[in-house]
């Protein structure tokens, strides 16, 4: 991706002085620096390197397991090398890893055939390779167990009904056209959501899991969830129709506490492939699998849960920070491209550029990559609780009032089209002026409510400006979002290098500010 400069560096030719705000509340924008940003990130661009080592040679990162640490290994390496500083690791309590290491699955009566699948995550493993019937209980609820009482042990539980698999209508690939940009700027701030009391005791699901584990079962297959759309973040109208045909969606298959290990193997398999075995027995045909899962749990050691923390040093001002961050980890199907080594190597990238530039902020510019987002915002979580803030009580350390902007990357591959600002209305005024120079390259759009689902929530929880990038979804909702697709191959590179440069542009007019960005009202205490 090549971009002519040419009319940045004019308008540089007029403006080139550290970004600040005017008293009339203009933005004085480093037009020179801006433009030498874009020159390195779009022509001499090393994301797509940055993204396969992560994937390729790292992937999947699964929080706890051997990868994840080799991966943070690497990444700190790499970033020392461009010249960052205090590069470490934060540790934080996470429970047991786990990580496979053998998986077959094939279906051996009536017919033969090799079967799509992948072991849930903290699945313990079968006694080795096993061979039995495949069986379909029909239980809605407790009342139902009696019926199967003394009738599945030793036998391979299908745990859902067959799901139709519908052909490929609409959109499959999201580009973000100029009516979805337009609701994204329009969408208005909902209202909080009621809180309430959280369900106590086991729920249904886990009843019946243990019904089976007690009455003998050696393993459940199940297809997936119902949902045709996958992956959070805007709770907006747009839809992305699930690709099925051999992706999977995978999630997790037991505890990591002193429990891990403890439950049934749980695999889930390609829509297709289970609803045949579904038909099957419906014609009261004997159905056999045979299934081998073989796994490895890890236990506590202090680097199971961790983040990845790394600096730019600022000059004047440089006892306060721009955070910058995406999360390090992923799910286990795959090699955690799209989500989320997509916004780790952006964001390790838009270091490098700075770095490569030499360029001064006057303000820290710090990259956090975060462990445990998978499990819930974990790290990011742990990290602001250390540093800046505990949500629960809105007990603040003196830090809190050092951060100045916390950006995140967490949609996928798709270029960035503009900023959610989190019902942050005060910075609109700010970002514009940020995106002006950036129209050519699709940076267009403020969304103004508040998006979910990943780590930026952790700083505005505490009261803290976190923003998420608004991006093209691209497949990231109908075929990579924790599923067995999430590979390299997914990945545009034009459109990661943008995503880079954007990043590293809104990192560095954050640090050369005489102000932080403007701050919502304190939240009130989480109980919970």
């Amino acid at each position: 991706m090549v971009r002519q400069l040419a009319a940045v560096l004019a308008v540089s030719v007029l403006a080139a002085v550290p970004a600040a705000q005017a008293p009339d509340g203009h933005e004085r924008l480093d037009y020179a620096t801006i433009a030498r940003i874009e020159d390195e990130g779009l022509n001499r661009p090393q994301v797509m390197d940055h993204l396969s080592w992560l994937t390729d040679v790292y992937g999947p990162r699964l929080t706890g397991s051997p990868a994840i640490l080799q991966a943070s290994d690497w990444a700190l390496e790499r970033m020392a090398a461009w010249g960052l500083v205090n590069g470490h690791r934060e540790e934080w309590a996470f429970g047991k890893g786990w990580s496979l290491v053998r998986f077959s699955a094939h279906l051996v009566e009536p017919q033969v055939q090799p079967l799509i699948g992948h072991p849930k995550s903290w699945t313990p493993g079968t006694a080795g390779t096993i061979t039995a019937a495949v069986v379909r209980p029909e239980i809605a609820a407790e009342a139902d167990f009696g019926k199967y009482r003394g009738q599945l042990r030793g036998q391979i539980v299908l745990a859902q009904l067959a799901r139709e698999v519908a052909m490929l209508e609409g959109p499959v690939v999201l580009r973000m056209t100029r009516e979805l940009l337009k609701e994204a700027g329009q969408t208005p701030i909902p209202a909080p959501r009621p809180g309430g009391e959280p369900p106590r005791g086991p729920s249904f699901q886990q009843r019946l899991l243990q019904f089976y584990q007690d009455e003998g079962v050696v393993a459940i297959l199940d297809r997936g969830s119902d949902s045709t759309r996958v992956g959070g973040g805007s709770d907006l109208s747009w839809q992305a129709q699930r690709t099925d045909g051999g992706t999977i969606f995978v999630g997790s298959g037991g505890p990591r506490d002193e429990r891990a290990g403890t439950g049934l193997p749980q695999v889930t398999l390609a829509v297709e492939h289970y609803n045949r075995m579904v038909r099957i027995l419906e014609k009261g045909v004997p159905v056999k699998v045979e299934l081998h899962v073989e796994t490895r749990f890890h236990d506590e050691t202090g680097l199971n849960g961790f983040n990845v923390v790394a600096e730019l040093p600022g000059t004047d001002l440089a006892d306060e920070i721009v955070m910058i961050g995406a999360h390090f980890d992923s799910t286990h199907a795959a090699t955690g491209a799209t989500d989320n080594a997509a916004g780790s190597a952006a964001m390790m990238e838009a270091m490098r550029i700075l770095a490569a530039l030499g360029v001064k902020p006057r303000r820290t510019i710090r990259i956090g990559l975060w462990g445990g987002e998978e499990q819930g915002l974990i790290g990011s979580r742990e990290y602001v609780r250390a540093h800046f803030g505990d949500a629960r009580t809105m007990a603040l350390k003196p830090d809190h009032a050092k951060v100045a902007a916390y950006f995140n990357i967490d949609n996928g591959t798709g270029r960035i089209r503009g900023v959610w600002l989190q019902g942050n209305l005060a910075v609109a005024p700010i970002f514009e002026q940020w995106m002006a120079p950036l129209g050519d390259l699709g940076v267009t759009t403020l969304g103004p409510r508040s998006v979910g689902g990943t780590d930026h929530l952790s700083f505005d929880a505490v009261g803290l400006p976190g923003f998420q990038f608004i991006q093209d979804r691209l497949e990231y909702q109908s075929r990579t979002h924790h599923s067995n697709m999430d590979v390299y191959d997914r990945m545009q590179r034009d459109d990661m290098v943008q995503m880079a440069t954007i990043a590293a542009i809104f990192a560095y007019n954050a640090a050369m500010r005489d102000d932080k960005l403007p701050r919502k009202a304190l939240p009130t205490p989480q109980a919970r």
